[in-house]
C-alpha cells in the first residue's frame, strides 16, 4: 500500500515512527460528463473572474471569504507558522472503552504501519497493550491542512486508526423523531421480534454491490454494441402508502420463512383484539389440525364440494329469470 502521510505516534515519552495508509477504497463506477450531441468531453476550467482568463495551478492560492464578501488571502506560509503540535504527530491523549465512542463520529479508516526496524518494538508494545486492556486510544493528528480527532484500535495484528468527527460536528436529532405520540402494541412487537428471528444473521462478507455489477454489465453490453437488458419488474413495496402494520409484519415473516427454505423459525400467531384468549385458541386449533388424519381432511373437502354443487343451481335460477324479464 502507498503511504499518504509519514509521522510518529506519541505515546507518553515513547515515539513510534509510522506510515499512514488508507484502509478503504471506493469501487463505485465513475462517469465523465460529455456533450450529448457529439460525445465530446465536458471539462471545467479555472478562470479568474477579474481577468476573465484561465489560470494555472501555480497561480492559484487560498482565500477566506469574509462576511462582507471581501476575500482575505491565506498563504501556505501563514498556515505552516501556526503552532500545531500534531502537524507530524499522532498524539494519544487518552484510553477509553470502545463502546464509549459514538458510531456517529466514525469517519475515514487508516492503517498505521511501523516505519523502519527501530519502530517495530514500540509499535508492537502499543498494539499488545491495546489488546490486553480491551480499550481504544483517542488521539489528535493533523492531515490535509486541519487538525483531526482519531481512534486507534487493533485489527488483526495491525493498529488501525479511524478519523473521528469533533463532537460539535455532530448535529442533534431534535425534530427528527415523529411529532405525534405513537403507541406500539405488544402484539406488533412480538411480530417484529419474530421477523428479526426469522431473518437471522448474515455473513457480511457475502454481501455485494449488485448495483455496481449491473452498471458494469451495462457498460460491457454497450461496448459490444448490444442494447441494455430488459428491466426486471419491481414489486410494489408499498412506499408512501398507509398500510396495515400487523398484516405487513405477518407477510414479512412468511416471506422471510420461504426465503430461508422453510427452515425452523419462530412461531407466529395472527392476533386480533381478543389478546391472550385468541392466542391460546389459535394454538389449540393448530394442535387439533395436526392430529387430523388424511382421510378426514379428504372427507371434509369432498363434503364441501358437494354442498357447493347443490347450492349452485339454486343461486343461478333466479338470476336467469331476472335476465329474461
Amino acid at each position: 500500500m502507498r503511504s499518504i502521510w509519514n509521522g510518529a505516534i506519541s505515546f507518553g515519552l515513547v515515539s513510534i515512527p509510522i506510515k499512514l495508509m488508507n484502509a478503504t477504497e471506493n469501487h463505485s463506477v465513475s462517469f465523465r460528463q460529455i456533450h450529448t450531441e457529439d460525445g465530446g468531453r465536458v471539462r471545467y476550467r479555472k478562470v479568474c473572474e477579474l481577468e476573465e482568463r484561465e489560470v494555472t495551478s501555480a497561480e492559484i492560492g487560498k482565500g477566506y471569504e469574509d462576511a462582507d464578501g471581501s476575500t482575505i488571502p491565506i498563504t501556505d506560509e501563514d498556515l505552516a507558522a501556526l503552532p500545531i503540535p500534531t502537524a507530524k504527530t499522532i498524539e494519544i491523549v487518552a484510553f477509553v472503552p470502545a463502546d464509549g465512542i459514538d458510531p456517529m463520529q466514525m469517519d475515514t479508516a487508516y492503517y498505521l504501519s511501523a516505519n523502519g526496524v527501530p519502530a517495530a518494538k514500540p509499535y508492537t508494545l502499543l498494539r499488545e497493550a491495546l489488546k490486553r486492556s480491551q480499550k481504544v486510544a483517542i488521539a489528535r493528528f493533523a492531515l490535509r491542512g486541519r487538525e483531526r480527532l482519531g481512534m486507534l484500535r487493533v485489527v488483526d495484528d495491525v493498529i488501525a486508526m479511524h478519523g473521528l468527527l469533533w463532537p460539535d460536528e455532530i448535529r442533534t436529532s431534535e425534530g427528527v423523531a415523529p411529532d405525534s405520540q405513537v403507541k406500539v402494541r405488544e402484539a406488533e412487537l412480538d411480530l417484529a421480534d419474530a421477523l428479526m428471528d426469522t431473518l437471522g444473521e448474515v455473513d457480511i462478507t457475502s454481501l455485494h454491490d449488485d448495483y455496481r455489477k449491473a452498471v458494469e454489465e451495462l457498460i460491457a453490453a454497450k461496448a459490444e454494441g448490444k442494447g441494455p437488458a430488459e428491466p426486471a419488474a419491481e414489486a410494489d413495496s408499498g412506499g408512501g402508502k398507509v398500510i396495515d402494520l400487523m398484516a405487513a409484519l405477518e407477510s414479512s415473516v412468511r416471506a422471510a420463512k420461504s426465503g430461508r427454505g422453510g427452515g425452523k423459525v419462530a412461531e407466529v400467531t395472527p392476533l386480533g383484539r381478543g389478546g391472550g384468549r385468541k392466542r391460546a385458541a389459535a394454538k389449540t386449533t393448530s394442535k387439533t389440525t395436526s392430529k387430523t388424519t388424511p382421510k378426514e381432511v379428504g372427507g371434509k373437502k369432498s363434503t364441501a364440494k358437494k354442498a357447493t354443487a347443490k347450492k349452485t343451481p339454486a343461486k343461478k335460477t333466479p338470476a336467469k329469470k331476472r335476465t329474461s324479464a
